[in-house]
């Protein structure tokens, strides 16, 4: 499998755009991560709800059994401590759910941002640099042979522009159907050196 070309100007323009690309995906990494931790922050007023409705609810329900131990009006004096303690444990479980809220927007705006970065990264850059890899490895191969050599120039007749196969000589087509040599030799390194490969071997 080719993952890089032969040639030393293709292969650090190929290594240079690879670099950018982890850049990229790196960058946007960081700033979904730093979007999170900055969203996550609203959550401190919820934490300090649910700890002081905690420590306040404990705080009442020790106070309501201490009062509850007074002789024969304990019971009554108990339940307006009760009340208030289960009030603090509402305060309490608000300030979770606020949390939790909180948790889950900063969770969903920092994939948000993702989408577009990587989706770029998956849907273009990776699927183009597979079928170069694809044609390179195919290229590759039958390069050294005589029918590869044909193959390569019937591949570059099919796919190289026309001004590129003017300038390899007007009657190209008309001399790869004769099955000149020369041509044939021309337009498969023609093919070769588009994809950055060495050119025919000897």
């Amino acid at each position: 499998m080719k993952i890089y070309p032969d040639r030393p100007a293709a292969a650090a323009r190929q290594t240079f755009v690879d670099l950018l690309v982890v850049a990229w995906i790196f960058v946007w990494i960081w700033a979904a991560m730093w979007l999170h931790d900055l969203v996550q922050k609203l959550s401190a007023p919820g934490r300090r709800l649910e700890s002081a409705g905690t420590g306040m609810a404990d705080n009442l329900a020790d106070v309501g059994g201490k009062v509850g131990r007074v002789p024969i009006v304990g019971d009554e004096l108990t339940t307006p401590f009760t009340s208030a303690a289960d009030a603090a444990r509402s305060m309490a479980d608000a300030g979770r759910q606020q949390q939790e809220v909180v948790a889950d927007v900063a969770l969903w705006l920092s994939l948000s941002l993702l989408v577009l970065p990587l989706g770029l990264v998956l849907l273009v850059w990776l699927p183009l640099r597979i079928r170069w890899m694809r044609r390179a490895t195919a290229a590759a191969s039958p390069r050294a042979a005589p029918a590869g050599r044909d193959l390569l120039a019937l591949r570059a007749l099919a796919a190289q522009p026309l001004r590129r196969l003017a300038k390899l000589d007007p009657e190209v087509a008309a001399k790869w159907r004769a099955a000149d040599p020369a041509t044939v030799d021309a337009l498969a390194a023609l093919e070769l050196r588009t994809l950055g490969l060495r050119g025919l071997a000897a």
